[in-house]
């Protein structure tokens, strides 16, 4: 076991980066969802839908279990690049921001949508 594999499976390492991405999540989210190159929250949803996760977009504008989307699946919706940029801007590795929005953009739009529907402002 090498140096980076301790590293990797510390728990000290693993809660500061797990409140590292706590800290700055509100701020990505909002240049995520809000932002005018992905076109806020109802593009991203068109985007999702166009790119044949309809079902999943499905479940978390309803009620019931919002169904998951990988890291990998979301990130090649919103674009490698646009990943990339903001991570670098955050400073948060690329994998981790990935996964915390595959995290965080089913429960976005589930709070987004109470009526079952994005409102048009979203």
């Amino acid at each position: 076991m090498g140096i980076l594999d301790s590293l990797e499976n510390n728990p000290a390492l693993r809660s500061a980066l797990g409140q590292l991405g706590a800290a700055v999540l509100p701020a990505v989210l909002n240049e995520v969802l809000g932002s005018n190159n992905q076109g806020g929250l109802s593009a991203i949803v068109a985007k999702l839908q166009q790119s044949g996760f309809g079902d999943q977009v499905k479940s978390w504008l309803g009620n019931g279990q919002n169904l998951p989307i990988s890291a990998d699946q979301l990130r090649a919706v919103l674009g490698s690049d646009t990943v990339r940029q903001l991570a670098a801007r955050y400073n948060i590795p690329v994998d981790q921001l990935s996964q915390i929005l595959a995290q965080e953009l089913p429960k976005a739009v589930d709070q987004a949508s109470p009526a079952g529907h994005l409102p048009h402002t979203a």
